[in-house]
């Protein structure tokens, strides 16, 4: 079984086409292609309300190809989603249509909590110390998502309008930091020590320079070092000393000082990097519904 997923965000889109075998007690996921085009749609939604002449066409050239390619893989089932830009987008239901009759995909806009749980899906924890609990924290560009989990169960999930596009453009106030300090001291707690699980591109990209080995915890400390690290360099020196796209270098440290907060207001000392994304979750979630109504 062929599936795709496409994750628009606020700073790139995402195709992803798994096979999905299942030979065996446990399907399993085979990647066959990830394409991700860095639209930034934050960069106009943010600012001015709503998508661009400019990238909206962005948009319609990249649904195109998502479809063509979707249609050379002989995708069966698939799942569009739009994240925090095109929800806040004037225009978002208007160039959704537009999709829809240039490319046949059918774009849905889901909620901050919806986006927490698509995370979720991906159960990395399921497969984790059951001594531990864990704290799912995906940082996108227009939000960050926190969804906590414990003795196997989704104990609280939110979204918040702190993302790095919105930091990008200092459109984060005092208060979107107060009020997520707050949620956070109020519901992430534990009487097990509590782990942090970190997703998105940004935290992917930490993880692969700081030669952690995979499925092994980078610590806070590494973190905070690294932010200082990054935050001395000009977004031209980023990218020369650690070989950034210019779409990376400007966000990278926005990335760290929410994981930073986040971490820091949470207790937490440790964050796993299992490389997981709304694009891998909406492929779970796909299977799962299709399993379920075999």
């Amino acid at each position: 079984m062929i599936i795709a997923a496409i994750d628009i965000g606020s700073n790139a889109a995402r195709l992803l086409i798994n096979e999905v075998k299942t030979q065996q007690k446990e399907p399993e996921f085979i990647k066959l292609n990830l394409l991700r085009i860095p639209l930034r749609l934050g960069m106009d939604v943010f600012t001015m309300g709503k998508i661009g002449t400019e990238r909206e066409k962005m948009v319609l050239d990249s649904m195109k190809i998502f479809s063509d390619l979707m249609k050379i893989y002989n995708v069966e089932h698939y799942r569009a989603c739009a994240t925090s830009a095109m929800r806040d987008a004037a225009n978002g239901q208007e160039i959704i249509k537009n999709v829809k009759e240039i490319s046949g995909i059918d774009i849905e806009i889901i909620s901050g909590d919806e986006e927490a749980t698509l995370i979720y899906e991906n159960h990395v924890a399921e497969g984790l110390d059951k001594n531990f609990a864990y704290l799912y924290v995906d940082v996108g560009g227009g939000s960050t998502e926190l969804t906590f989990y414990e003795n196997g169960k989704m104990m609280y999930e939110r979204s918040f309008n702190i993302g790095t596009i919105r930091l990008l453009n200092d459109l984060v106030t005092e208060d979107n930091w107060k009020e997520m300090k707050e949620e956070i001291k109020a519901n992430i707690v534990s009487k097990k020590p509590i782990v942090a699980i970190g997703s998105g591109g940004n935290i992917n990209k930490v993880f692969s320079l700081s030669k952690t080995k995979d499925g092994k915890p980078m610590s806070a400390s590494y973190l905070k070092k690294a932010y200082k690290e990054f935050a001395g360099l000009t977004i031209d020196e980023r990218m020369t000393q650690y070989n950034l796209r210019e779409d990376r270098a400007d966000v990278l440290v926005h990335a760290l000082k929410i994981y930073n907060n986040v971490m820091s207001w949470s207790d937490i000392s440790r964050i796993f990097v299992p490389k997981i994304s709304v694009a891998d979750g909406l492929i779970h979630n796909i299977y799962g519904k299709l399993h379920v109504n075999k």
